[in-house]
């Protein structure tokens, strides 16, 4: 009998452990996965990302289930705050590099290349989300889950012109080459990216996250 309890328990943990409610997108599949706490704990103790007047540390987020992030970050600006992301996103520690870089090494030469403008302000379209992959019930648990994506719609520039996503792919030629440019450079810094050439999910938004690929974690998917 006490074998029997024993082993009820068990299973009701791993199904828990398994299975969680998601915001907006029904049930979503989830696994344990090690190596993401042991990355944001050695990304937090290396000292990676210094709080800032645009990056702010939150508290933990958690759960349902595994979502959640151990010490995330409300990242609400990028290159000391000459850009703006509104809104702010909530993220974990190995985001914020990333997005950094982009921004810096992408986003902002490439606009005054194609665009003759600084860009000011990225805008947010989604960051920490306790969902499943596109909203899909029954579906894996989205990046979005561990606060380890950032979906991105549009970019405003110093002149007042807003170039979005959704407008912009098919756009002028030089939105077009602007676009297409951010989501090169976005294919360099994250193991993950997805725009409107995916699928039907990602035609107005590019989606970035730091997932692991493949046997080995080392597979890069830009679509």
């Amino acid at each position: 009998m006490l074998f029997r309890r024993v082993t009820m328990a068990v299973f009701s943990a791993a199904v828990l452990a398994l299975i969680g409610c998601s915001t907006g997108g029904g049930d979503f599949v989830a696994k344990n996965e090690p190596w993401r706490e042991a990355e944001e704990s050695s990304c937090n103790a290396a000292g990676a990302v210094r709080p800032s007047a645009v990056i702010q540390s939150r508290a933990a987020l958690g759960g349902p289930s595994v979502c959640g992030a151990a010490r995330p970050f409300e990242m609400s600006g990028a290159l000391g705050g000459r850009v703006s992301m509104k809104p702010a996103a909530l993220l974990r520690c190995p985001m914020i590099p990333q997005v950094e870089r982009w921004v810096a090494e992408t986003v902002a030469p490439q606009a005054r290349t194609h665009l003759g403008s600084p860009v000011v302000e990225v805008t947010v379209a989604a960051s920490y989300s306790c969902r499943a992959i596109n909203h899909i019930a029954g579906g894996k648990l989205s990046e979005h889950g561990y606060a380890n994506a950032l979906d991105v719609s549009a970019f405003t520039l110093a002149d007042g012109r807003r170039i979005t996503v959704k407008g912009g792919w098919y756009g002028d030629s030089g939105e077009r080459a602007f676009l297409r440019a951010v989501h090169g450079g976005a294919c360099r810094q994250f193991t993950t990216v997805l725009g409107p050439e995916a699928d039907r999910h990602h035609r107005d938004h590019f989606h970035m996250d730091l997932a692991r690929h493949g046997r080995d974690g080392l597979k890069r998917i830009c679509q």
